[in-house]
């Protein structure tokens, strides 16, 4: 699990500085990998390498709504749904991260590397 610290201003101008929550859980990895050619870590790679901006913030956009959740306060259970995952796209947190990934290739690093680690034996 990745807890990402965002610093945004909300949309009654106030700033803020929240934590958000984003994860991949094993069974999901499994599903991902063997949905893509490859492997998705290599599938990854591939859409990076090529440079085409429209694919990588599509890409993004799809990782970030599978992985963030919000976190039971007893860390219990990791909620995730698409209703969960659309409020966070509607929220200026969501733009300020989606900007970050999309505009710095070392966050964008981190970001995936964090919340899907990636290795040759997966």
């Amino acid at each position: 699990m990745y807890k990402k610290t965002i610093t945004y201003t909300d949309y009654n101008g106030q700033e803020r500085k929240e934590d958000f929550y984003f994860n991949i859980e094993q069974s999901e990895v499994v599903e991902l990998e063997v949905g893509e050619a490859g492997g998705y870590g290599e599938m990854l790679k591939r859409i990076v390498n090529s440079k085409d901006g429209s694919v990588i913030m599509k890409t993004f956009k799809d990782f970030i709504h599978k992985s963030y959740g919000i976190k039971s306060p007893d860390g219990r259970y990791f909620d995730k749904s698409e209703e969960i995952s659309n409020r966070f796209e509607h929220s200026p947190a969501y733009s300020v991260l989606f900007m970050e990934l999309c505009t710095n290739t070392d966050s964008a690093v981190e970001f995936i590397s964090r919340v899907l680690p990636l290795s040759d034996d997966q």
